[in-house]
């Protein structure tokens, strides 16, 4: 048996999908209505769903402690991902104070623990993209939703120096993650997705325009990690396993925003036609211009696998895409 928190959103459903074709029983938790709600996930069915707050009772895992049960983990994806979220007492509920229960737990009995941080944590990367430890309290993430996954990290590797830790547990700062799945997540969607919809719409796409000297517009580089490498990750770290530590995890080669958006017109068979309009003024200062995880330390654990190209995971997506659209229609 594996738990899988977030298991109707955009990686805890593929996760969810990958840890059954391994033939284990999947726990799949998140609110029971999105399972029902997100048409893209209709292919899902998990041996169990349940609640997020129904797996943070003590009785849920002494029950199984009983029925001789074992938990061979836990990848704790659920989380509130939406960077413009400015409520601060919201994030640290769902997003730190949630992790930091279920991360006592898993020590409490002794389950393997594997979760979801992300490359928000850098901020403008006046630090750089490295994930050492050592340093990670100088990061100075530019909005909350960064700064609660900032503080778990931390309080982690407090907690261990505690020796309040699972067995084995490893966390992953996940860079630009883009695939099929994404159409509940609405503006926070990947470009990809976006993309997709306004090409069909309208034969042309929206891109942010530059507001940093120097950054011609489309010019904004971000590291875009296909999610099915994100899940092979994932699996590699709970399945090795990882003992612990904070690990990055992106495709390690950074890419511009005009690179994803010609791709995602060749997918289609069209010519580029993107149109540069403001960036929000509201995210504006927040806005991250550059990001490349800096991948050495998951590699040398032993994850040798190539990651997906940027073109062939747009590729893939868009042929997912066209799938879903010419069912619903």
């Amino acid at each position: 048996m594996i738990i899988v928190t977030g298991a109707a959103g955009f990686i805890g459903y593929r996760m969810g999908k990958w840890v059954q074709a391994q033939g284990y029983e999947v726990v799949a938790v998140d609110e029971l209505g999105f399972f029902d709600e997100r048409t893209e996930h209709r292919d899902f069915k998990p041996e169990q769903k349940l609640s997020p707050e129904a797996i943070l009772v003590p009785r849920f895992y002494e029950d199984l402690i009983f029925k001789k049960t074992p938990i061979k983990g836990i990848i704790h994806l659920g989380a509130c991902t939406d960077t413009t979220e400015m409520r601060v007492d919201y994030l640290k509920k769902v997003n730190l104070e949630y992790t930091q229960n279920l991360w006592n737990l898993a020590s409490k009995y002794s389950i393997p623990f594997v979760y979801a941080s992300s490359a928000a944590t850098y901020g403008a990367g006046e630090e750089g993209y490295d994930d050492n430890e050592l340093t990670m309290h100088r990061l100075e993430p530019l909005n909350p939703y960064g700064e609660s996954k900032l503080q778990f990290d931390l309080w982690a590797l407090v907690e261990e120096k505690k020796a309040n830790h699972p067995p084995v547990w490893s966390g992953f700062k996940f860079f630009n993650v883009y695939g099929f799945g994404e159409r509940h997540k609405g503006k926070m969607s990947s470009v990809v997705l976006q993309g997709f919809d306004q090409i069909e719409a309208k034969g042309m796409l929206k891109l942010f325009k530059s507001h940093k000297t120097g950054i011609a517009d489309g010019e904004q580089r971000r590291d875009f990690i296909y999610v099915e490498d994100v899940v092979k990750v994932l699996w590699f770290a709970l399945t090795k396993p990882l003992k612990r530590g904070i690990f990055n995890l992106g495709s390690g080669k950074a890419r511009t925003f005009l690179d994803l958006a010609t791709a995602t017109f060749h997918a289609l068979g069209k010519n580029p036609k993107i149109e540069f309009i403001d960036t929000p003024i509201e995210i504006r200062d927040r806005y991250q211009y550059f990001t490349e995880a800096n991948m050495a330390k998951l590699r040398a654990e032993g994850f040798t696998e190539p990651f997906t190209s940027l073109e062939e995971g747009v590729k893939q997506t868009v042929l997912k895409l066209k799938e879903e659209k010419h069912i619903s229609s």
